[in-house]
């Protein structure tokens, strides 16, 4: 393993063991509790900077450092089975769920107030028994259950509510005039090892893209395990105007 992926799988395992303290800043449900008395809540800014990091990153936040990434790659040794299908399942949650939020945000007069530790313990988000239960319900059934059960970073592909923030803000960026992380290929040297798609986090098709030049992928972390893992140097990552 290189040691660009011992560093990435460090953070996203060390966030992962960090998720009790700040599951809270990535609620779904808190986001609405909040709105509904018009509170931007911790929720609220990490969704809206994941948008913004989004316009210049891309998904690399799910590559390098979400909590979930670490605990479903951790599974990997235990399930590795690629997922293929079910990305629009996240759209038919995230859509009703940010109407949602527009809703009761309205019905509040709108928002007049931040406070990025609402509902927090001293910025924790374990401050009782209520809040344990409820992390481990999140992680349990919708974390590792669906990787045991469907496969690869399923959560990712069908049930993650942050994910369409970051798909949107990549589908936005392309419009806009300043650069952007993604990954280039090189077809003319792949030897078409099956390397690169065999060992892809998100059950991705990359060797069909090298071999289309064509990299972007709604679904595509910008984990950089394909750039890591193919030895005739046919993916690389590039920092420039797409």
């Amino acid at each position: 393993m290189k040691t660009r992926q011992k560093i990435r799988k460090g953070l996203i395992v060390s966030s992962f063991f960090l998720f009790p303290a700040i599951f809270y800043y990535f609620s779904p449900v808190l986001i609405i509790q909040a709105s509904s008395e018009g509170i931007v809540n911790g929720s609220f800014i990490m969704f809206l900077l994941m948008f913004i990091s989004s316009l210049t990153l891309g998904r690399a936040y799910c590559g390098w450092a979400c909590p979930g990434a670490g605990c479903q790659e951790v599974i990997f040794m235990a399930r590795d089975m690629k997922v293929t299908k079910g990305n629009y399942i996240k759209w038919l949650i995230w859509i009703p769920w940010i109407a949602s939020i527009a809703l009761v945000a309205f019905r509040a007069g709108g928002y007049h107030k931040i406070d990025f530790l609402y509902q927090t313990t001293y910025g924790l988000s374990i401050g009782n028994i209520n809040a344990l239960i409820s992390y481990f319900i999140v992680l349990i059934i919708l974390i590792v259950l669906p990787a045991f059960i469907f496969g690869r970073r399923s959560f990712c592909h069908h049930l993650c509510w942050m994910a369409p923030f970051m798909i949107l803000g990549r589908r936005f960026s392309h419009y806009l005039p300043w650069a952007s992380l993604h990954l280039k290929s090189n077809h003319g040297v792949c030897k078409h090892c099956h390397t690169c798609t065999e060992n892809c986090p998100m059950s991705l098709p990359v060797e069909d893209m090298v071999n289309q030049s064509y990299m972007e992928n709604a679904e595509c972390i910008l984990c950089g395990t394909c750039v890591d893992r193919c030895k005739q140097g046919a993916i690389i990552f590039k920092y420039k105007k797409i």
